[in-house]
């Protein structure tokens, strides 16, 4: 039982948070508060404070409006407190965890009395290095000349005008401390390759040898995580961290309470963390490059002792692994029949899948060859790196001058990096699937490269579940999971599935707040067209839409397919054409900044969107008056992971439409009809394009499982 001193202490901060923000009790939020508190409150120690017993996990789905993060910190913030442990509040969005640090805490301290510390945690890859900075603006001197031997790991040195006046600024802001280096406050939005030459990662990192440690940014930012009640970050964060057996970055599991937020995405988080991919034609060009570059180096530079030893035996192996590379490359297009097909984001990526995760023996074997020579690559550049840092102490002599061996240090940490993602594919990629066990998915996938076309190799697990189970739920103190739509179907099945859910975990479901019934009208017209039809389907939507969202100021559209999104575009009037904003045109934030604009100037707006617009979008009153939802969205036919899993559920005697295909789909609609409501004034309605929801058994399923909104079926 939960003792009566914390219960006291979660119900008076509640009591003080409502009367400080003149809010009534809402009964999903009361609910939660006292689910979350049963488990994380009543957890079974043993004499040194660590769990005993079974694991303590609670799942809770919680609509948008219930208030699930005043809900889940009023509880967990005290359970973990009295525990003497840790709270880990983890995200999927860099949005939400901005928006839990910099607003929903600190107003939770001021208005119920709690008092905690807090910092946020984000990978080094957000922050900026000094040092990388300081070689970009010191452009062409002496010291960036070994730099420039290694131009493709991301040491490109020459600077156009354009980067040299955004470095100039960022020194200036620094400088006058308007900048703290975290590449999320910086004030517009940076390019992806500009800031992957100002950032760093572990591997190239010098640590404590760096001439700006002091100052940096990404240090000072650690600090402050060593000694606070709550730390908020990422589930990747979380994930790497349990990948290095936990505790490594964040505190250690059996010392932690874990909260994740929009939780429906761990699973496929898990599963992307452990996933490997592998370019064959740029890895050999790589290797070749890496076998001049060093022979030019011990050219410039006689290195006496190990260091000259290692070096000299890398070029010889980089061009056998190269030959192997180029070997593979021949093999796998002669295997492979690369079928056309799109992604969840409508990028078309032509792929050619393993069935059953099983790889033709030929290919295996050269595969196996590849990860002995990655391995010993990576072992040769670790022995490198490892000298080096010896070198850069000063205390052992390896022949270079300690500053020299903090130049080199980065550009063969990056070589690490490399070897070991390599020596990861082909561990993955040739390993014997243990029988009982669910199979990895392999595919080839063909990529663009310059003028040439590259092969991409594939390895992933298919379901997380297991990995989540050892490293997550069965170590941690305690854990709630959470997020508007974690059940499918109106069960936890599919969740439990993929996430691997202790047996014991509670589940419950909070209601929302919101009245669907007055606040929304679910249209379910007769198109006279089926979806499976595409043409004819296309078709009807072009002549319909028009109408449908005539009376709305803010429309949201969501297809399945960029190519049915692009021929719908394409097949509208000129005029009405200007009305939309489709998505990959700008920036997904630069299009919503659009559309917000347009409406707020009395214009009407319609945005043309995917998958990513389907989740996480934030459009409340004016901005969103109808939702248009093309077809039911079932899972891209030819992603190779779902397919993967579908064959091995096949396997096994289940039926993979019902008990993948169906549910995965009912929760998508689930977040794509969530766009509608945001907050309890927001009034409008939703128009699905697909008849398979009223004629299909499947149909009447989702549909059932769908928020209770007014229906008008024709």
């Amino acid at each position: 039982m939960i003792s009566n001193e914390l219960k006291a202490t979660i119900q008076g901060a509640y009591t003080r948070f409502l009367e400080a923000k003149s809010l009534k009790p809402r009964y999903g939020q009361r609910l939660m508060i006292a689910e979350v508190a049963k488990v994380l409150g009543d957890i079974a120690c043993d004499d040194e404070g660590r769990r005993a017993g079974e694991p303590a996990v609670v799942a809770v789905e919680a609509g948008t409006g219930t208030g699930k993060t005043v809900a889940y910190s009023l509880a967990a913030i005290p359970a973990a407190k009295a525990a003497g442990k840790r709270l880990v509040i983890a995200t999927a969005t860099v949005a939400l965890q901005e928006q839990i640090v910099f607003k929903d805490l600190p107003d939770l301290m001021r208005s119920s009395g709690l008092n905690f510390s807090f910092a946020l945690a984000k990978g080094r890859g957000r922050y900026l290095c000094l040092s990388k900075l300081d070689i970009l603006l010191q452009e062409g001197h002496a010291q960036s000349a070994t730099a420039q031997l290694f131009e493709e790991e991301g040491f490109r040195i020459e600077v156009d005008e354009r980067s040299q006046k955004l470095f100039n600024s960022m020194i200036e802001k620094l400088a006058g401390n308007r900048w703290d280096g975290d590449r999320d406050s910086w004030p517009e939005a940076l390019e992806d390759q500009d800031w992957a030459r100002l950032t760093t990662d572990h591997s190239q990192c010098t640590g404590r040898h760096c001439p700006n440690f002091q100052q940096c940014v990404f240090y000072k930012a650690r600090e402050g995580m060593g000694k606070v009640d709550v730390i908020v970050t990422n589930h990747d964060m979380v994930l790497a961290d349990l990948a290095l057996g936990g505790g490594a970055v964040l505190p250690d599991p059996r010392d932690t309470m874990y909260v994740f937020d929009e939780g429906h995405h761990l699973p496929d988080k898990a599963i992307g963390h452990f996933a490997h991919y592998s370019r064959l034609r740029s890895t050999a060009d790589w290797l070749e490059q890496t076998a001049k570059n060093l022979t030019k180096l011990l050219a410039q530079h006689p290195l006496p002792g190990d260091l000259g030893r290692y070096i000299e035996q890398v070029p010889e192996l980089a061009r056998e692994v190269r030959t192997q590379q180029q070997f593979m490359f021949t093999l796998c297009e002669q295997v492979a029949d690369f079928r056309p097909g799109e992604d969840n984001e409508g990028r078309e990526r032509p792929r050619y899948r393993f069935e059953g995760g099983v790889v033709p023996e030929q290919i295996r074997e050269v595969g196996i060859e590849l990860k002995k020579g990655f391995a010993r690559l990576n072992d040769l550049f670790t022995r490198l790196a490892d000298l080096l840092k010896e070198g850069m102490d000063g205390e052992v002599n390896i022949g270079i001058a300690s500053h020299q061996a903090e130049e080199w240090y980065p550009l063969f940490g990056s070589l690490v990096t490399r070897a070991q993602g390599n020596w990861e594919l082909w561990t993955a990629f040739t390993a014997e699937d243990p029988e009982d066990s669910p199979p990895m998915a392999r595919w080839l996938t063909l990529a663009e490269s310059g003028a040439l076309f590259d092969i991409e190799v594939n390895a992933s697990p298919i379901l997380a579940a297991d990995m989540l189970r050892r490293s997550l739920w069965n170590v941690a103190h305690g854990a709630l999971v959470t997020s508007a739509t974690l059940t499918a179907l109106g069960k936890f099945d599919r969740f439990r599935m993929r996430s691997g859910l202790p047996r014991d975990a509670v589940t419950c479901v909070v209601p929302s707040p919101f009245v669907h019934g007055d606040a929304g009208l679910l249209r379910v017209p007769d198109l006279k067209a089926d979806p499976r039809d595409a043409a004819a389907h296309t078709a009807a939507i072009i002549r319909e839409l028009p109408n449908i969202v005539e009376d709305a100021r803010g429309a949201l559209v969501l297809f399945s397919s960029r190519k049915q999104m692009q021929e719908v575009f394409d097949g509208l009037d000129r005029d009405w054409r200007k009305l939309v904003l489709i998505q990959g045109n700008l920036s997904k934030q630069e299009t919503l900044n659009k559309h917000k604009a347009r409406v707020d100037d009395g214009q009407h707006s319609v945005l043309f969107g995917l998958a990513s617009f389907a989740e996480g979008v934030d459009l409340p009153g004016a901005y969103c008056e109808h939702v248009v939802i093309a077809k039911i969205p079932f899972a891209v036919p030819d992603d190779p992971v779902e397919a993967a899993l579908a064959e091995w559920i096949e396997a096994r005697g289940g039926n993979p439409f019902m008990e993948i295909a169906v549910p995965d789909a009912s929760l998508r609609l689930i977040q794509a009809c969530g766009r509608l409501l945001r907050t309890e004034q927001d009034r409008g309605v939703i128009t699905l394009l697909d008849r398979r929801l009223v004629t299909q058994r499947y149909g009447k399923a989702i549909l059932n499982a769908l928020p209770p909104f007014r229906r008008e079926i024709a």
